[in-house]
């Protein structure tokens, strides 16, 4: 549109006169345009796209509209563009079928910028609001966003929240004591009143989290949650609708039972000669000629016996008959001892038509190392590293609703979970045996216990349980008292015999108060009890005389150091106990890095490779209550593990997959080095705990006591 008359005269001889100051070349529009009329696809009601057809925008507050606005390029002028100011119109329709509408304008901006505008909050509620948009120049309008090809946006306006959902499950009712059972999948089902709920959040007390939508607007949804505890559970939902506003929640407690016990079990614990493997629950399993009853059982489980399977084509036990439906969740578990590794070998299986549908072994590969196995279908998980005469317990695991197969080896997940399609199957349970279409094969040669099938999730916790060998005490030596130049053990074992140079230190008078009484010559006091083990820096160490802990197997060994800070200026060694040619392994203190370290050399020969881990944390000092450190190794997961006050970290955790067996003492205060014994410690060492087995986290910050740890139980 064009200016006319003495003013648009007036204006085209002013631009005139500026085209032809400009540089020669350069162009410029001589009269102005109308603002670009905006684009829908530049507006928004509450940051969402401009919605335009049937169905408006909803919005729980009045809503916030935006817009792009714009002005023709010709009308930029030698670099000084018109302001835009916006022109929002917001219409609707009201109860009297009368129109309404009202203008709401923004402040002037350069073209190409965003404009802003809060919608009153006295807009009608649950009423459908059409809103466009447009810009002026300072003396032109541009086109509504609604002029063809545009379209007016739409919202609507929800003031009430939608009320708090109804909650209901089957499995688990509510305020209902021992329903259901940790490991048995329930339903919960919520459902608002409010006919415009889209989404559900939900949270179960310490997990999990997350929003589930109905299958249609204001409908019912439902979700699947499995107890791993029979600890009280709560479960806490809210609604929201389109608008986004939110419900207020619902609270939902249930109780559910315990875990339930296998469908079936055998110890494997019957007497020699037995021909038939008793079940705690289940049926009877036949055992074939190449069954031996009354084995070994792996030390630190409830277990008193096993059996031993030749690996013959008599070593088998069967029941007959299926012992769970593998078409669902279940899991099955043994503990289990190789006798070899060189070859495939199944644990348990259950027949099918001309193979099995799942089966817990042994693979060995034609080149590589041989692994843990279950398979599932036609999935195979693998993991784990087997060992000829090493125990090892093997669960694996099948989770109908998520379809994932699972394989567990010493409470640890190894390989990787998959998705399967399970073979339902009504065949014969086998321990130590797989039916192939030709016939049964891969025969166990091993020991085996405790057999297990369930018919539901066996959780974590119970898997760590299942799987737990606790340790056994070993030695303690708190330092209390010395007789013949030894220390005793505290239960009566071997003492720890004293070298010139080390003493018992027993204060007299530590709690005296010198600034009461003139006389008192106060002692500090020992680390922990009555006494503690002082060494000279120089030539004291305590032993014994012989190994304390079997280093080529799990082992834990805990003590309580004190080194003063003038003293902490050379490499000190505190434990190490040594093989016929190195240490087994060495617990030192290194002062170029303020560290504890932790020295295993992988082969007892001067000069073997070592695997060094640290915990960098400086000595207590000659005031401090001193350091805890303690040794970990579990020959089950090849893992050794430094800690310090408890805890460990992944610098202080190294990988040690053959742990070798030394045969010399246990020494406390000094190590092997380059030149024979050295690297005396000048300190304190108190509460020294060895143990066969490797405690678990929870139990390590329970070292460094008068008294053992309590051995967790989960």
């Amino acid at each position: 549109m064009r200016r006319s008359g003495a003013r648009a005269a007036l204006l085209g001889s002013c631009l005139a006169a500026v085209v032809g100051m400009a540089t020669p070349g350069t162009a410029y529009a001589v009269d102005n345009l109308p603002p670009t009329r905006p684009l829908v696809t530049d507006l928004q009601t509450n940051f969402k796209p401009c919605a335009t057809g049937d169905e408006p925008t909803y919005t729980g507050q009045p809503p916030v509209l935006t817009a792009r606005l714009t002005d023709p390029p010709e009308d930029d002028r030698i670099g000084y563009p018109e302001r835009l100011t916006g022109e929002f119109e917001i219409r609707w329709t009201d109860a009297d079928g009368a129109e309404q509408r009202r203008t709401l304008t923004t402040g002037p901006q350069y073209p190409d910028q965003i404009h802003r505008v809060t919608v009153p909050s006295d807009i009608p509620a649950d009423t459908v609001v059409s809103w466009r948009v447009r810009a002026n120049d300072g003396a032109l309008n541009g086109a509504w966003s609604s002029d063809a090809p545009g379209a007016d946006c739409r919202f609507v306006h929800d003031n009430q929240s939608p009320t708090a959902p109804a909650i209901t499950s089957p499995e688990y009712p509510a305020e209902t004591w021992w329903v259901g059972g940790v490991g048995i999948y329930g339903s919960f089902t919520m459902d608002s009143a409010s006919p415009d709920v889209v989404e559900y959040q939900y949270g179960f007390g310490g997990g999990p989290y997350g929003t589930v939508r109905p299958a249609e607007l204001g409908g019912p949804a439902t979700i699947r949650f499995v107890p791993l505890s029979n600890a009280p559970q709560s479960l806490s939902v809210q609604a929201r609708d389109r608008s986004g506003r939110m419900s207020p929640p619902t609270n939902y407690t249930f109780f559910p039972n315990r875990a339930s016990a296998p469908t079936s079990q055998w110890k494997l614990a019957d007497t020699a000669g037995s021909t038939t493997a008793a079940a705690e629950t289940g049926k009877p399993a036949e055992a074939g000629g190449g069954v031996t009853f009354g084995r070994p059982a792996p030390s630190g489980t409830p277990l008193t016996a096993t059996a031993a399977l030749d690996g013959s084509s008599h070593a088998y036990l069967t029941t007959g008959a299926p012992a769970v439906d593998t078409g669902r969740t279940f899991a099955v578990g043994a503990w289990v001892r190789p006798a070899e590794t060189g070859r495939p070998m199944t644990v348990a299986s259950q027949d099918a038509t001309g193979g099995a549908a799942y089966a817990l072994g042994l693979d060995a590969p034609e080149t590589g190392s041989p692994t843990w196995s279950f398979t599932l279908g036609d999935a195979k998980i693998q993991g784990g590293a087997p060992e000829t005469g090493e125990w090892a317990y093997l669960l694996g695991r099948y989770d109908t609703e998520t379809g994932d197969a699972q394989l567990f080896v010493n409470g640890h997940e190894v390989g990787t979970r998959t998705k399967v399609t399970p073979t339902a199957t009504t065949g014969a349970f086998q321990i130590g045996r797989i039916l192939s279409k030709t016939g049964y094969k891969h025969r166990w040669n091993g020991d085996i216990g405790d057999v297990r099938v369930y018919d539901r999730l066996v959780v974590p916790n119970e898997v760590s349980e299942l799987a737990l060998r606790r340790p056994t005490l070993l030695g303690h030596w708190s330092f209390g008292t010395e007789t013949d130049g030894a220390t005793p053990e505290q239960n009566g074992g071997a003492p720890l015999k004293l070298a010139p140079g080390a003493t018992i230190y027993r204060a007299t008078n530590s709690d005296c108060i010198p600034d009461i009484d003139p006389d008192c010559a106060y002692q500090r006091p020992p680390l922990v009890g009555e006494g503690n083990l002082l060494l000279d820096g120089g030539t004291g160490y305590a032993a014994t005389d012989g190994p304390v802990v079997d280093t080529g197997n799990s082992f834990t060994i805990g003590v309580l150091v004190r080194i003063a800070d003038e003293d902490a200026t050379r490499p000190m060694t505190v434990l190490s106990q040594a093989g016929e040619h190195t240490d087994a392994f060495k617990l030192r203190y290194e002062p170029s890095t303020y560290s504890w370290q932790l020295i295993v050399p992988e082969r007892d020969e001067v000069g073997a490779p070592e695997k060094v881990v640290s915990q960098v944390e400086m000595p207590s000092g000659s005031n401090g209550w001193g350091t805890r450190l303690a040794v970990v190794y579990d020959d089950a997961t090849d893992t050794l593990k430094l800690y310090a006050d408890g805890y460990t970290n992944a610098g202080a955790t190294t990988h040690l997959p053959n742990g070798w067996k030394s045969s010399g003492a246990l020494m406390v205060g000094r190590g092997r080095t380059a030149d024979g014994w050295g690297e005396y410690l000048k300190g304190e060492v108190d509460e020294i705990q060895a143990y066969e087995g490797a405690l678990r986290d929870g139990d390590v910050i329970g070292l460094g006591g008068e008294s053992d740890p309590c051995l967790c139980a989960g």
